[in-house]
């Protein structure tokens, strides 16, 4: 079984952990016998989070207590404290080093790049967000009019509802496509399938 955690945080965009969430609960649920991923919502120490809105969401785990992972998911949204943080940075640093799998959803490329995660590759993050990475990131390749791209195993999606058909991009990778074309059609979802 794959493990897939997903990094929430204050004022994270609620559909960028809600849509992953969504999807590899969805695969798991109608894998059949095999259940190919457990996913769980990491955040840094409280395990009460309040997104974007005001919604509250509860993290299954934190930095302390979490699982091994296997595929790292970093999220976006107001994502400029989190970059502050030394001890966040450090963790992606860490989990994506021993981790198969990191990407990003909308703006959680940019923390993926101040970990050191992302240089010198091609990556994406939201429509509005781009000149922002780029002049924050100059070594980054910031690729516009694509929902993700694909780097082997750093993989980065555009905003918000992009992270979904990355996700499904992600099942059809690490599961199949046959897995991620039920998947979407279960979620009643219109998967782009080329990014």
């Amino acid at each position: 079984m794959i493990n897939v955690a997903i990094y929430i945080y204050d004022n994270a965009e609620v559909l960028d952990f809600s849509g992953p969430f969504e999807v590899f609960t969805t695969a798991a649920r109608i894998a059949g016998d095999v259940v190919p991923f457990n996913t769980f919502l990491v955040s840094e120490r409280n395990k009460q989070v309040k997104a974007r809105a005001g919604y509250t969401v509860q993290a299954n785990y934190t930095f302390d207590d979490h699982p091994n992972i296997d595929v790292l998911i970093i999220v976006g949204g107001m994502h400029d404290a989190e970059m502050d943080k030394p001890n966040v940075i450090q963790w992606i640093k860490q989990q994506s080093a021993t981790s198969c799998l990191t990407a990003s959803v909308c703006t959680g490329a940019f923390l993926l790049a101040k970990a050191g995660v992302l240089s010198k590759m091609q990556v994406t993050t939201h429509w509005q967000d781009m000149n922002d990475l780029r002049a924050q990131f100059p070594c980054l390749d910031v690729v516009e009019d694509v929902r993700w791209v694909d780097c082997g195993e750093i993989v980065t999606s555009g905003g918000i509802s992009a992270g979904i058909d990355m996700s499904i991009h992600l099942v059809s990778k690490l599961h199949s496509v046959e897995l991620a074309e039920k998947t979407a059609k279960q979620m009643e979802f219109s998967w782009t399938q080329n990014p």
